[in-house]
């Protein structure tokens, strides 16, 4: 197994430590429920350098990210981000992704760490117009500060005005000594905070000053566990449960990245048009289970006389609503918020409801 940089401190901190994505990672230190809430109420620290990193640079550089996404990139200026996806030539998701752009010719894309050699394979058989390309996920490491007290806490490292950074922008500067981190705010659990990009040979002090700057905020390292719980209340996708090569953006409610723009000519467009404006059979939604219970990846969903109707990709006990929660494709005539379906376990067909995402709304 790989491991990151911090693997010492998290075994230090008597983390749990398990194989995800071919490197050894901290699945929970406390439990998921305490580190979950530490990240709703406080401020917890994340290892997510396990993540994949790939520069996209050269005058032809946005023609490839035009061709190989589905959002705009064309509106992005330096400092901005995008959340996007690729389409794999058949209508599904090849992995779903983070741009950042640089300079105009210059973007750096974060993808899932289960599915970087996947995505370099692709993008570079893509690359029929010569941009240039570069992996770099074996040099960064990567820390997600999030929580309500995340800024609080990194503003003491650092002279940049951490809370003029809005969602999905970025800047590049110094924090806890050490230059040329980029500083992001592209989180994934929906309680505000930070990613730290950081070259690997200055990583660990970043990490000890981030501890000693949070004492008083009483800040805690969280696991991979509680990224999930947190994620899933927000309703993002996690790629491999809720979205794959067999899903589409529009079936999995990403109609708002998938841009038809004039000029914006990308894999699986006319397909994807197609899906939009005649519908699909199927669609991703969120569901609150009614009756008591918890519903796991792979369940089925069914109908109130236990004729299957979908399947379950995501579900939990919610550490903040205190019920059961999951995201799930079922057939179009279930998929309004308010429709009732059920969801079998241990022969018992338990009552779910359609609703609104996001789960947590205080965020």
């Amino acid at each position: 197994m790989k491991k990151t940089v911090f693997n010492s401190k998290h075994k230090e901190r008597g983390a749990r430590m398990v194989e995800f994505a071919g490197f050894e990672m901290p699945l929970e230190y406390q439990g998921v429920t305490a580190e979950h809430l530490i990240v709703r109420n406080g401020a917890g620290v994340f290892d997510v350098s396990h993540m994949g990193e790939f520069w996209v640079k050269g005058p032809n550089a946005l023609a490839l990210l035009q061709k190989t996404t589905t959002n705009d990139v064309s509106v992005l200026s330096p400092g901005k981000a995008q959340y996007t996806c690729f389409p794999n030539g058949r209508g599904g998701i090849v992995d779903d992704l983070i741009v950042y752009q640089f300079e105009k010719e210059k973007y750096m894309l974060v993808v899932n760490a289960a599915n970087i050699e996947k995505d370099w394979n692709w993008i570079n058989a893509q690359n029929s117009m010569g941009a240039e390309l570069e992996n770099a996920s074996d040099e960064i490491s990567q820390l997600a500060v999030q929580g309500p007290y995340a800024t609080r806490v990194l503003q003491k490292l650092t002279r940049i005005r951490l809370d003029a950074i809005d969602s999905y922008t970025f800047v590049t500067g110094t924090i806890a000594g050490v230059s040329d981190v980029i500083i992001s705010a592209t989180g994934y659990t929906g309680s505000g905070g930070f990613e730290l990009y950081l070259h690997n040979a200055e990583a660990l002090p970043v990490w000890d000053a981030i501890f000693e700057a949070g004492k008083e905020q009483d800040i805690q390292p969280v696991g991979l566990a509680a990224r999930d719980t947190l994620r899933l209340e927000m309703g993002y996708c996690l790629y491999g449960n809720d979205i794959d090569d067999t899903t589409s953006p529009i079936e999995a409610g990403l109609g708002w990245i998938t841009k038809f723009r004039e000029g914006k000519d990308f894999i699986d467009r006319s397909l994807l048009f197609q899906q939009k404006n005649a519908g699909v059979t199927r669609k991703l939604v969120g569901f609150e289970m009614i009756d008591r219970g918890i519903p796991r990846h792979l369940y089925r969903i069914t109908d109130e006389k236990g004729t299957g109707i979908g399947e379950v990709t995501s579900g939990t006990m919610s550490p903040s609503l205190k019920k059961g929660i999951g995201m799930g494709y079922v057939q179009t005539a279930y998929a309004q918020p308010g429709s009732v379906f059920y969801i079998p376990v241990r022969e018992k067909l338990l009552k779910a409801q359609v609703v609104k995402m996001p789960f947590y709304k205080n965020a």
